[in-house]
């Protein structure tokens, strides 16, 4: 059964009043204070340690999650959203580390572009699983392009002396709050949304670290805000691993509802 029109047309209509609104906006640049995180202590030759090493988290769920992506059969219409975007949380770790060794814009890059590719697969897979699996599969290469572009734009422009995060900002931000409209309206299309609500409010405690850095390692003398960033936001990933780990078992190979 395919969802009221309205519905959709509400959630095209928050994305086109999100899109517009950061169009108004002027070009933001990347402030380059993002870079000085607060813990910088080196451990065995390794500077910045801890924000290195705790993106760990992310390349063991990403390859957990690609392991079971790989018990979902073959003609599994969103296999292809899932693989992508544990693959992207491994290459996450991979860009981030690279990224906290020496922070800064070029290296930034390579932090945001996996990102972007495990935002995207998700944003794919929520559409898939509640709206229409015929949509998923058509905008998932066009969400990832948007996504890779964003980042490449910005790169892009900083290296012209301009940087403009809008367009990072509209993919890193928008389906944050497209996604659970989607699910609220039509919930009783999927039960991953139990999952959504623990993966976003660990995400919103994976921002307020990142913006607390420094206050939380003053007040832990151990740990730094932007580590816990690291560990929280794998967590939030981590419920949606295990919900498809529960689907696959119960399932034995076709996780989530089928749907046109």
């Amino acid at each position: 059964m395919k969802s009221p029109g309205w519905r959709n047309a509400l959630v095209f209509a928050v994305a086109l009043s999100g899109i517009a609104a950061a169009a108004l906006l002027e070009p933001i640049a990347q402030d380059l204070t993002y870079h000085r995180f607060a813990d910088t202590r080196p451990l065995a030759g390794m500077p910045n340690f801890a924000n290195v090493v705790s993106n760990l988290p992310f390349l063991l769920i990403g390859v957990w999650g690609l392991a079971i992506t790989g018990r979902l059969g073959s003609r599994h219409p969103l296999r292809l959203s899932w693989r992508l975007f544990f693959a992207g949380l491994c290459f996450t770790a991979a860009g981030s580390a690279w990224y906290h060794v020496a922070p800064d814009n070029p290296s930034l890059t390579w932090d945001r572009l996996p990102m972007t590719i495990a935002f995207m697969s998700f944003f794919a897979i929520v559409i898939g699983e509640y709206v229409s699996l015929t949509a998923a599969r058509r905008l998932l290469v066009p969400l990832l392009a948007a996504g890779s572009a964003s980042v490449l734009y910005w790169a892009h422009t900083e290296a012209g002396g301009a940087g403009d995060l809008r367009p990072y900002a509209i993919v890193q931000f928008l389906p944050m709050l497209l996604i659970p409209l989607v699910v609220l309206l039509n919930r009783d299309r999927s039960d991953l949304g139990s999952a959504i609500g623990w993966m976003i409010v660990f995400y919103a405690a994976a921002k307020l670290g990142e913006f607390f850095d420094a206050p939380i390692l003053a007040f832990t003398g151990l740990v730094s805000g932007h580590t816990l960033k690291h560990l929280l936001a794998a967590i939030a990933t981590l419920f949606l691993l295990l919900w498809l780990r529960r689907k696959t078992t119960v399932t034995s190979g076709d996780a989530g509802l089928l749907h046109g």
